[in-house]
């Protein structure tokens, strides 16, 4: 069974201080820290390209575990939305170039933003057992810095740029339990891109994180045979500290400090927050069963259970 063997990512060490963005928009510090959740957010230098993101953390991983080898990689998925220059050709594809992977690997991105790497998991697992593949890179990488407008007091406050890199194959710790996903395309217009900037409705995005993912993830639970009580964290996207702390006060099966937060120095890093999430808090923990659930742009949601098998 192909699962998480390991995770390892980049985060730029330059970006922007929360607290002098606030000031600049009259936002004080209870305000930073209470509904951003963020005071430090990473940005990528002005020569970086999302390749670039993604070849840091792929090279992190490498380094972590030296019995992987370059060669052995056959499947290699990149999720984002905001790629390298215009999108074409993929950025899986400059990836595979820059690591240099060998030419018989299977590379394409996953379009998806903040439940992408949800998505993700269960493409590259499927994929690869479907085809009898033996190792895979799942790589997020979407820098909001290349579409926020810096003096958009909605949003510049929110995203940080950050890449990881999970290496999935077989024999391994963590493995993919049941899922569940789901889509709304009639709330599209609510996060977009028009001419090459970011736009979102933040009172709707609350709203529907605050309503979906807590009745998603009851379900979830449901339908695997589950109570609160059996999941030992619940890892949901970093949108921002405002909506962790009302989907965890809103999910009332379950104690609300078993919603992971962390967010202060990496901010809302999109399809990036939870594997940040699981290769800090998680994969050497001694957790033994965690629940995901990632939400966004779409509007697309996807919750799951991973467990660990050892």
């Amino acid at each position: 069974m192909i699962g998480i063997k390991s995770i390892a990512s980049y985060v730029p060490a330059q970006g922007t201080d929360n607290y002098e963005q606030g000031a600049r928009f009259g936002k004080d510090e209870s305000f930073i820290l209470g509904k951003i959740g963020s005071a430090f957010l990473p940005r990528k230098a002005p020569d970086q390209e999302t390749s670039d993101l993604c070849v840091e953390a792929a090279n992190a991983l490498f380094a972590a575990n030296p019995q992987l080898s370059r060669d052995a990689i056959d499947a290699l998925i990149v999720v984002t939305q905001n790629g390298d220059e215009e999108g074409l050709p993929h950025t899986a594809a400059i990836v595979q170039d820059k690591l240099g992977l060998s030419t018989a690997v299977a590379a394409f991105d996953v379009s998806l933003g903040c439940s992408g790497y949800v998505y993700g998991l269960y493409a590259i697992k499927g994929f690869m057992e479907a085809a009898g593949l033996k190792n895979g890179l799942l790589i997020t990488a979407d820098p909001y810095s290349k579409i926020v407008d810096a003096d958009d007091r909605n949003t510049a406050m929110l995203f940080g740029d950050a890449a990881t890199a999970t290496w999935m194959g077989e024999d391994a710790s963590w493995q993919l339990g049941r899922a569940s996903f789901g889509t709304d395309g009639s709330g599209a217009d609510h996060l977009k891109v028009s001419d090459g900037v970011f736009f979102m409705n933040g009172r709707q995005v609350f709203n529907f994180a605050l309503l979906k993912v807590p009745a998603h993830l009851q379900e979830l639970l449901l339908a695997s045979g589950l109570r609160a009580e059996d999941i030992d964290a619940f890892c949901i996207h970093q949108g921002s500290a405002a909506i962790v702390d009302a989907v965890a006060r809103r999910f009332e099966e379950s104690d609300p400090d078993k919603f992971i937060k962390d967010m202060l120095e990496t901010g809302n890093t999109v399809s990036s927050s939870i594997p940040l999430l699981l290769e800090k808090h998680v994969l050497n923990s001694a957790f033994k069963r965690v629940a995901l659930s990632g939400f966004g742009v779409g509007l697309s949601w996807g919750s799951a259970i991973i467990h660990r098998s050892d």
